[in-house]
């Protein structure tokens, strides 16, 4: 399977400024497989290390940083000589071992010729806990589950990706109806790796959320095993409710679901750290749609998402039937599988600025905010074939925006004030702008 990351990867290598690298991402979005297939892919020999597995590593930064020392000990860990121009060292889960994190910086400064990738998928929980952390002297890169784009060519429909890059709208239109079968096949599936890849072995739909399921038992591991205790129960209140959460029509995240009575301040440590691992990604609320868009940021209201549509499904229990043969989850569970679909593909892009506008004293609402291209495009979700667009319209008399955008299950088409934008076609927003 492809990966639209590895030509980033490969660019980074070639680099003349390289930083060692650290990679972010979900627990289970591919990093590992990522890293090691790039190192085989570019490099004659690559040196794999787990910090969480291996108890040797853990005490290997403990005295000084010593980068020879380092090295000498990675060679001895791996068997295998290290030499800076011909080798990929890859550290993975990296936040078992704080003082490895600390030692970047020194990997940059004394023996920047290395070429290191590391990651670890609660980095982001090991950054909140008073490390030294190398600022400046690393690089980031985001990876996220396969986007529709990467999951329609594992599953051999490349030519369908080379058409919509082709922005021919007539042959597009042509191929409608099998984009939107592969689309609601990828609401079911998602973009986790693992989950994709079964599919593509024996086009099973009871083992793929067999696969989804134990993903999700594994993130719920996480919330036992590494979460502070006390906010333990609260993570999993917050993780249970996002489905009916996003099921409701306005989908602002709303304390009194998980509980009545609950206020924000009971559940801050815990939402924190569900972002700080990947497996929620937060969208607040605008109260201006003007650059900066974060000048306009209203923190108190905002939408939560899951890190995959899959996921999503997999929580709700939509079963294959319901989703692939009939209009039932267009009608049920539609908003809420749509919007994570479309949330998936903006985040998907990098360093994405991503927002939502509601108007203060109306039913107006915009679903998301995209700071794109240096325009800022209101982009209104819709499940079906719906031409509808009076959230816009209010947006419009009041905004005056240069692009507006309505994404729903309807064909191309460009209008004085708006563009109809297909679901599946999603990925080529920045190409119309």
């Amino acid at each position: 399977m492809r990966r639209n990351k590895m030509a980033e990867l490969v660019s980074w290598k070639n680099s003349t400024n390289r930083k060692p690298l650290i990679i972010r991402g979900a627990r289970q979005v591919g990093k590992t497989w990522l890293m090691q297939e790039f190192g085989r892919a570019n490099y004659p020999q690559t040196v794999y290390l787990n910090f969480e597995k291996n108890k040797r590593l853990q005490n290997l930064f403990a005295d000084d940083f010593d980068i020879k020392r380092v090295i000498t000990a990675l060679q001895a860990e791996s068997g295998l000589t290290i030499h800076a121009d011909n080798t990929l060292l890859i550290f993975d889960e990296i936040q078992a071992v704080p003082e490895a994190i600390t030692a970047l910086k020194y990997f940059q400064e004394d023996a920047g010729a290395y070429h290191i990738v590391a990651a670890g998928s609660l980095l982001g929980v090991a950054l909140h806990a008073n490390i030294s952390f190398p600022v400046g002297k690393v690089a980031f890169m985001n990876l996220h589950p396969f986007t529709f784009l990467e999951f329609l060519d594992a599953i051999g429909e490349t030519a369908l990706v080379d058409i919509l890059h082709g922005g021919d709208w007539k042959l597009i239109t042509v191929f409608k109806s099998k984009y939107i079968e592969r689309l609601r096949q990828y609401y079911y599936i998602g973009g986790m790796p693992e989950a994709v890849l079964r599919f593509c072995e024996n086009n099973n739909y009871e083992e793929v959320r067999e696969i989804q399921k134990q993903i999700l038992d594994a993130y719920g591991q996480d919330f036992s095993k590494h979460a502070p205790v006390a906010i333990v129960p609260r993570i999993r209140m917050i993780w249970d409710s996002i489905p009916s959460q996003l099921a409701k029509e306005n989908r602002k995240f709303i304390y009194g679901i998980i509980r009545e009575g609950s206020r924000a301040r009971d559940y801050e440590l815990a939402l924190s750290w569900l972002i700080d691992c990947g497996q929620v990604h937060k969208v607040c609320r605008v109260s201006k749609p003007a650059m900066p868009l974060k000048a306009y940021e209203d923190r108190n209201a905002f939408k939560l998402f899951l890190v995959d549509v899959g996921l999503l499904a997999a929580m709700g229990d939509i079963d294959p039937k319901t989703l692939l043969e009939g209009n039932t989850i267009f009608s049920e569970f539609k908003g809420a599988l749509t919007e994570q679909y479309v949330f998936q593909q903006l985040n998907s892009a990098d360093d994405p600025v991503i927002y939502y506008w509601s108007a203060d004293r109306s039913t107006a609402e915009i679903d998301f905010i995209a700071q794109l291209n240096g325009n800022i495009v209101p982009i209104e979700v819709k499940a079906e074939e719906n031409l509808q667009a009076k959230s816009l319209k209010v947006y419009v008399e009041k905004f005056h925006p240069e692009v507006c955008v309505r994404t729903s299950m309807s064909d191309f088409r460009k209008q004085e004030w708006l563009t109809n934008l297909p679901l599946y076609a999603i990925s080529e927003l920045n190409n119309l702008l």
